[in-house]
């Protein structure tokens, strides 16, 4: 037979198993607590840069990379197709203008250059060949027109003789005619032979220049070969720095091919890169920023390459003398060129994370300084200190601007 269970042991028992559920409950809570506690990810503050959001002026600027060259920097081509004989400069040295680089193989240029030599004198002795053959049939002809103007003079007067005859009846009708007949032959005869003189005296001076532009183009090609020997006895143009030079001796090189290249390393200027999409910010005469190492140095956008490469339009900043001392060739460089200035907008400090404008995902410091949380942030334009900020960030704020792409958490606590 079952026994009645009393009343307080029931309460007992109900009030044992409402503790054994709280229990269950804080405990769940704590240990959802501690394991957030334990997963989130801690940044140390010695390794972030933190920068304040403000209100201020920006004096917006293209940013672009660049790279320190030489002011002036010539090419020595070979002017021949050759082969290196001896060098006599390594690079690195200083050479004064006029300086011998090296020698290439000159005795095919220097046969040919014989060969014309001798052509263009074959020439001027045709030439003066000619000359005299004219001048003898010249002399010929005039000689010939001296006999016949003789001749038709003769005439005229024994026309003239007939005619007075045959009007005192003594002479005849006949003869006058005869005489008359041969008069004007000789005429028609002297006049034919001016023509021919002058006809030989045009054809000797056409052929004659002819001549003469043969041996002027023999000349050229003298002159021209002997400048290309010239040029092919290396020398430097201009004092400078050997920056280059093909030391390989016994090489062929072809015509035009590189030989060497001198630089003024004293004086520099920036060659920089921009994507085309800015082309129009970029103009000559425009005041740059050139961030070279831990150097900051001012200067002119000096030119502008006309056509688009890849994407990317080339432009030279000219520099300051006064900064030619910190700078090496080869260094590169941010170029930041002015093109407008915004007043009072909300700014950030730039750092590595700006790439150009759009949407970023920025680290905003919580108000306690305790935590970091990620933030969406649209950016604007920028200069080299600044960064325009269009929507996501108020002035006060603190904001992460180093490189922050290793943490994938959107929370990261401050340790």
């Amino acid at each position: 037979m079952d026994r009645e269970i009393p009343q307080h042991e029931i309460r007992r028992a109900r009030h044992r198993r409402i503790f054994i559920g709280a229990g269950i409950c804080v405990a769940s809570v704590l240990g959802v607590f501690a394991l957030g506690t334990l997963t989130t990810v801690g940044v140390k503050r010695d390794s972030i840069t933190i920068g304040e959001v403000t209100m201020g002026t920006i004096e917006a600027s293209v940013n672009s990379s660049g790279t320190v060259v030489p002011a002036f920097e010539e090419i020595i081509t070979s002017p021949i197709s050759s082969r290196i004989v001896e060098v006599y400069c390594r690079v690195g040295d200083s050479i004064e203008a006029g300086t011998p680089l090296l020698r290439l193989d000159l005795q095919s240029a220097e046969t040919e250059m014989r060969r014309l030599s001798d052509q263009m004198r074959m020439k001027q002795v045709e030439l003066d060949r000619q000359d005299a053959t004219c001048s003898t049939s010249l002399a010929n002809i005039e000689m010939q027109i001296k006999v016949k103007s003789m001749e038709v003079d003769r005439l005229r007067v024994e026309l003239s003789n007939e005619r007075y005859l045959d009007s005192l009846g003594s002479g005849t009708g006949d003869k006058v005619r005869e005489v008359e007949l041969a008069y004007n032959t000789g005429r028609l005869a002297l006049e034919q032979l001016r023509r021919q003189l002058e006809g030989e005296r045009r054809t000797s001076q056409a052929d004659k220049r002819v001549k003469e532009l043969e041996i002027s183009i023999y000349n050229n090609s003298l002159v021209e070969m002997q400048r290309t020997l010239d040029d092919a006895r290396v020398r430097a143009p201009r004092t400078a720095t050997l920056t280059y030079i093909n030391d390989q001796v016994g090489q062929k090189v072809a015509e035009g091919e590189r030989l060497a290249i001198i630089s003024d390393l004293s004086h520099f200027k920036i060659k920089a890169h921009t994507p085309d999409t800015y082309a129009e910010r970029i103009r000559v005469g425009a005041t740059a920023v050139i961030k070279a190492g831990k150097n900051r140095i001012e200067g002119i956008v000096s030119g502008i390459e006309p056509q688009s490469q890849n994407g990317m339009i080339a432009f030279d900043v000219r520099i300051d003398r006064s900064a030619m001392s910190c700078l090496r060739s080869g260094l590169k460089a941010d170029v930041y060129v002015m093109h407008d200035i915004m007043e009072d907008v909300v700014r950030i400090p730039n750092g590595s994370y700006y790439k150009g404008p759009g949407e970023y995902r920025l680290f905003v410091m919580s108000d306690d300084a305790k935590s970091l949380s990620r933030h969406t942030v649209r950016l604007g334009d920028c200069n080299f200190e600044y960064v325009e900020v269009t929507d996501g960030l108020r002035p006060g704020q603190q904001v992460v601007i180093s490189d922050m792409s290793e943490y994938k958490s959107n929370n990261l606590k401050i340790k």
